[in-house]
Order: C-alpha cells, then structure tokens, then sequence
C-alpha cells in the first residue's frame, strides 16, 4: 500500500520569476505571522534582497487570487486587512495594489511603486488560499537569497513501504519519495535529520518516528538502480508540513547515481494506541497513562474536536488568545495523532462548559503535553465562545474503502453497503436494520468521514441500490459509539440472522457535517428544587400523560400527591439547531393540555438509590421545543404558539419552569435517605448531537420525609473518574 498526499516541497517561501519579456521586477513571495494554517498567513514579499509586507489599501480578492496562485494554490478563499496574522517588519514593498486577477504575478499589477507607501504595519494584508495546490506547479528562481533552490516541480510525497511490510495497516514504515514531473525519486539521506523524519511521520498521522533496522533497506538498495531526487530538505521539526521545511542544497549527483552516503531516506513512524496493531505497539504517553490530561469533544470524525484540559480533577477548555498550529500540533501529538491540520477558534466546534482553564498558550512544539506549554492562569475576558479546538493528521487505516453509500440523492445519504469476505472473495452487502439507531448511524458516518449522522433509516426501499448487493451481510450491530468502523462494533460476525432481510429493510443513514449539542444548567436544577403536595383533582391531565407513578391510578381525587418539582433549562451548545426528528405529520395532539408532542420523550426524570436502583421516575415528553432566550445578538427561530416551528437554536436555551405539568418526579412512595436525582436528555438518541455523555446530570439529595436538599450537581463527563461523585455509576449514558 502506498500513502501519498498531494503537496509541493517548497518553503512557502514560494519562488518565483516575474515576466522578464516586460523587464517587470523579480519577486518572491511567502506566508507569515500569527497563521493557523500553512495555507493562510500575512503576506510578505522578498524584493531587492529584503523581505517586507503589502499595505491593505486598494487590496482585493483578486490581488488574493494573483498571490495565491503564485504561491502555487488553486486561488484565495478571503483577505484580511488590519494586520490580522500580525505586524510585519522591515519595509512596506507594495501599496494600493490593484489587479484584475488574470495576472500571473503581483509584480504584474498596477501599484504606487515598491517601496511607495504612506502605510504602517498595522496595515499588513494577509491572506487565506484554497488548500488544494496547482498539479506540477513550477516555481523558478534567478534571485540570490538565504534560500538555494533552483526550478522545481514537484508533486506528490509517498511513503513506499517494502514488500514484506505491504499488508500492515496502516503504512508505518518505509522509502521518503517525491514526485517530481511524474517520477518518482528518493532522497538521499546526506542531510537527513530525525527532525526531517518527525515532520513526515506527523503529516502522515503519527505522533513521533522511531529507529528502524537500517541493515535490510541498505541490503534493499544495494540491489536497486536509485533515482535520486537533487535536493535536501531541512526542517525543524516543528513544521506541520513538509512544505513549511526549506530546501537545503542541491546535491552533487554522482556517475554511480548514488549521494554521499548512498542510501536513500527511509523514516519509520510509532502509530497512535488507537491504530496500532496491538496497544503494547502505539505511542503511550511516559506519564499517567491511565488519566489524560487532555482531551477532544464536539469533533466531527476522528482526530479533531474542541480541546478540553483536566485541572483539579475538573474538565475545562482552552481560551482561544494566541491559539495557534504550534499549540494545537502538541495536543495532536498528545493523542496520538499526527501534527495538526488546522488551529480552531471562535468555538467552532461547539462551545464547551464549566470553566476555562488555559490562556494564551505558547508552546515550541515539543512539549509532550499542552499542559508543559506556558499559559496564563487569568481566563478573564475568555467565554465559551473563544474556545479553542484542533483539526489534527491522521493514519490512512482504509476504513472508508470497506463501506459506502448507495441510492441516495446526494453523497452524504443512501443504503448502507459493507465489503466483507465470503467463500474466499470480496463482495458488497447491506447491513440488517433490526435495532439498527443513531448510535449505528453515528459510527458509518464518522467511518466514511462525512461528519456526524442526521438520521438513521430502517427502512431503504426509496433508495435504489444495487439489486447484487441486497444479499445482508452484516447483522446484529451493536456500537457503543466510539467505535471508528462498523466492524468494531458488536455484530453476529459469520452466522447471519435478519428476520425481516435486506433490500427494502436494509439499513440506512444521512450525514452531516455538524450537529446540536443539549447541555443543561445544573445550577438552576440545584437551585430551583422543592416539594409540593399536590391534589390529585389537578393531576388528572398529568396521571393521563403518565407523569405520576402507577400507585397514582388508585388514589381517589381528595388524595395528593408528593411531587420533587424543579425548572430546567436546556442549552443547544452544539453547532447546529436541535430539531424534532419527526415532522409536523407525525406530531401527536395531546388533548388534555392542548398541544402537540413533537418528541414523545424528551428526557428522564429519576430518583435513584446510591446503588443505581430506580425508587422513582418521572418523564417530559417534549410537548414544545421553543427559544426561550438567546444569547446577544441571536435571534429566536422557535416558536410553539400558532403550531410553529420547535426547536432549540444554537446560542439559544429552553427553559421549562417548575410550574408546568410534568416537570417534576412523583416521590409520594419514597421513604426517607439519600438518594441521586438524575436527568436526562433526550435519553433514547431520536436526534444526533456531537456529543451524548453532557446529557445527563446527576445530583446528590437528602429526603427527611418532609424537606428536601439537593446538592452537587454535574453534568456527565465534567469531571475526572478520580473524582466521581457517584462511586459504582457511570457519568454517561447507558446504552439502551
């Protein structure tokens, strides 16, 4: 198997030539300043043997597109004025820059002049590039600089394992080799450096490189013809890209085609615990391997996600003041995962809870922790809405090669089809949908890649797939959702068993690549709990939508009721709307209270012994889903009056005030202790959200038989199993 990625080896320090038909200057360009990724930065330009920067003034997105394409990217997505990746230095080359964007390069465009500008460096433009490259992008370059390279046109970059390490999953080890016009070449290892090896094994997916047996690759090419490529590469090993590295010198070739020491580069990478063959394998951190410090939530597929530190026993998030691709490649490599692809801010991948633990983070890259960078204590300024969040490299495990999606209208939906062995070939088939739901759905989606599931399907027969591939192959799935293919989950393996079948039965999923996330305010619960004696006269409507226990059905109407009454409010964190997973057509009309259930059961309300026994229950079918409150600058989407829309925007809360029926647990049967009271939401998975261990909330209560207190509320997941409040039971869901 060979791991390829498309990139050119050149220091974004792209070279390049300008028309020397019309005498125009020689120029080169590069990315600077506070960038997240290698794609973006402030841009700089090298002229008369001095780098300087571009004023804003004038400056368009077809400037951005000349310079992007310059670079050797595909074109510019945005520009930014205002020194947005930080104050240059040196002189402002470039003023009122004006282009049409079919120029070829920036010298081309009409401008002040170089060096006539009235600008300062609070003025430096930046831009962001499309990270797609030019194929064969040619970069040419007569100017004497720090950088020696010459005309270049390089690809691709593979790692090419040998024949006996073809099968292993993924490619770990093997030959560095370069694309260069449509040959492959290796590179000699004369200036090869274990940082060089360090950034190809983190772009690659993998936290750090390794010794490897030098005697088999030097017996290897002692047989082989080397085509060597004419360069070396120096990086320093905090790059998270080889495109970031600089070219070292051209190579001397030789009449023998052999370098200096005559072998080529060979680097071999330590996988991540999660992708090695067996977990004594993978990279394990030397310290505390049993209670990470760090971890990622509210990710889409696997490898990214909002990062989140342990302080105190308490998990709390990361301010996002000075975030960037050196302090997100640490958390990556923490993990177990490659450098980082991109350095997230403004949550973008849904704001967190409790309390921000880090500021201004500055690491160098190779701390083993991110709590080893330098921070600052004071998150003051910092809210939920600057958390940080990473995008980190991963292995090619080749999961998305053994599954995919037939029939559907788009490529984010359809039939679910699985390649397995049967009587010693290859064939595609269909998985059973017999308790097939969103945790399943969940598992494809982040498999395939295409981010969280929106809907898990039962039923496929509106999906036209492949009559050959109906056969079920695949039954009796069960995933707990962490899983990063189906195959790990539980399921019947060889011995089949789907009473329905496949074809219209077939199971099925729609992806999207964000999702909501409930979080309730567990202060309020704490603060808002109280009994009341209720009649049974005024509970009929609440003993008809069963809110009230079953000894309730005996009771005549001069009786009460003890209730646990409570106001909960919900908060949609996440980064899409919760909507009802059913439509207004499947919506039930409750006749007693007069509204409609858009969900049938919204969440659980229960009183538990401190073994976990169940001593009372309580449900709240979701009879509006509605923005009660935004947070400034949200506007309300949601509204239950007049048959609305329900829902629950993000930035957005619903609150259900201890008045309403139903919001409460039925204790009348309960004797006097201490107990937990639990809550959770949307407790049978009918809508996605990135992230289901933040649904539940458990407290700890006392009941005197008269009074009752309620105390330590937290939400599941907050906190670090050293510190469970609640010995012998979970903080997360349980599954079904």
């Amino acid at each position: 198997m060979v791991v390829s990625s498309a990139l050119c080896i050149f220091s974004l320090l792209a070279l390049v030539q300008a028309q020397s038909e019309s005498q125009q200057p020689k120029i080169q360009l590069r990315l600077a300043g506070d960038k997240r990724k290698h794609y973006e930065g402030r841009l700089e330009i090298f002229y008369n043997n001095e780098w300087g920067t571009i004023c804003d003034d004038d400056f368009s997105i077809e400037a951005a597109h000349v310079a992007c394409r310059e670079l050797g990217f595909l074109g510019a997505v945005a520009w930014s004025p205002s020194a947005k990746y930080g104050h240059g230095e040196g002189r402002i080359w470039l003023d009122n820059v004006h282009c049409t964007g079919r120029e070829k390069s920036l010298a081309d465009c009409p401008s002040n002049g170089f060096g006539v500008s009235d600008c300062r460096h609070s003025e430096d433009v930046g831009v962001i590039c499309n990270q797609k490259r030019i194929p064969g992008h040619r970069f040419i370059n007569t100017m004497s600089n720090d950088v020696e390279t010459l005309e270049e046109r390089v690809e691709e970059i593979r790692i090419r394992p040998i024949s006996s390490h073809l099968k292993h999953i993924p490619v770990t080890e093997g030959y560095v080799e370069i694309k260069e016009r449509g040959k492959w070449r290796q590179i000699c290892d004369e200036e090869w450096t274990p940082l060089n090896s360090r950034v190809v094994c983190g772009m690659y997916g993998f936290p750090r490189e390794k010794n490897y047996n030098n005697k088999v690759y030097k017996s290897l090419s002692m047989r082989k013809r080397k085509n060597y490529w004419g360069f070396s590469v120096n990086c320093t090993g905090n790059e998270v890209h080889l495109s970031s590295c600089r070219l070292g010198k051209p190579l001397e070739p030789k009449r023998n085609g052999t370098c200096g020491r005559g072998l080529p580069v060979v680097v071999s990478c330590v996988p991540g615990r999660a992708f090695a063959p067996s977990p004594s394998i993978g990279y394990r951190k030397a310290y505390r391997p049993e209670q990470p410090l760090v971890r990622l939530r509210g990710g889409a597929n696997i490898g990214e996600g909002r990062v989140e530190v342990l302080k105190n026993g308490v998990w709390g998030t990361v301010c996002d003041d000075n975030w960037n691709l050196k302090a997100a490649t640490v958390v990556c490599r923490e993990l177990g995962f490659g450098s980082a692809k991109e350095a997230l801010t403004g949550a973008k991948l849904g704001q967190g809870m409790g309390p921000v633990h880090m500021n201004e983070v500055e690491c160098s890259g190779f701390e083993k922790s991110l709590t080893d960078c330098y921070f600052n204590n004071d998150a003051l300024g910092c809210s939920h809405e600057g958390d940080a969040a990473v995008r980190c490299n991963i292995p090619a495990m080749g999961f998305q090669k053994r599954i995919r999606l037939s029939g559907g209208r788009n490529p984010y939906e359809g039939r679910v089809e699985v390649l397995t062995e049967k009587n010693g070939s290859l064939v595609w088939g269909t998985v059973c949908s017999e308790n097939w739901g969103m945790i399943e759905a969940m598992v494809v989606c982040r498999q395939l890649g295409l981010g969280f599931a929106s809907h898990a399907f039962q039923e496929t027969w509106y999906w036209a797939g492949d009559a050959s591939t109906e056969n079920v192959v695949m039954s009796g799935v069960r995933c707990s959702g962490t899983e990063m293919s189906l195959p790990q989950c539980l399921h019947h393996g060889k011995h089949i068993s789907c009473p329905k079948g496949g074809g219209r039965f077939a199971a099925g999923v729609s992806c999207s690549d964000r999702a909501p996330d409930l979080v309730l305010n567990a202060p309020l619960v704490e603060q808002t709990t109280y009994l009341e004696d209720r009649p049974m006269y005024a509970l009929q409507c609440a003993l008809e939508e069963k809110c009230l226990s079953s000894s309730a059905k005996k009771n005549d109407h001069g009786s009460y009721r003890r209730l646990l009454r409570f106001s909960s409010q919900i908060h949609n964190v996440g980064q899409s709307d919760f909507r009802p997973k059913m439509g207004y057509h499947a919506w039930t009309w409750h006749e007693c209270h007069r509204h409609y259930h858009s969900i049938e059961v919204f969440t659980h309300y229960d009183l538990l012994s401190l073994n976990g026994t169940k001593v009372a229950e309580g449900h709240k079918a979701s009879f509006c889903l509605e923005d009660t409150q935004c947070d400034e600058g949200i506007q309300k989407r949601y509204l239950c009056a007049n048959f609305g829309e329900q829902g629950i925007t993000v930035g957005c809360w619903d609150t259900y005030r201890h008045d309403i029926d139903c919001q409460w647990i039925d204790i009348t049967d309960v004797k006097p202790g201490d107990y937990i009271f639990q809550v959770v939401i949307n407790p049978n998975y009918d809508v996605a959200e990135t992230d289901y261990t933040n649904n539940v909330m458990k407290c700890k209560c006392r009941y005197d038989g008269y009074r009752i207190w309620t105390y330590q509320c937290q939400i599941g997941g907050s906190r670090s199993s050293d510190m469970d409040e609640y010995p012998g039971m979970s903080n997360q869901l349980h599954f079904r």
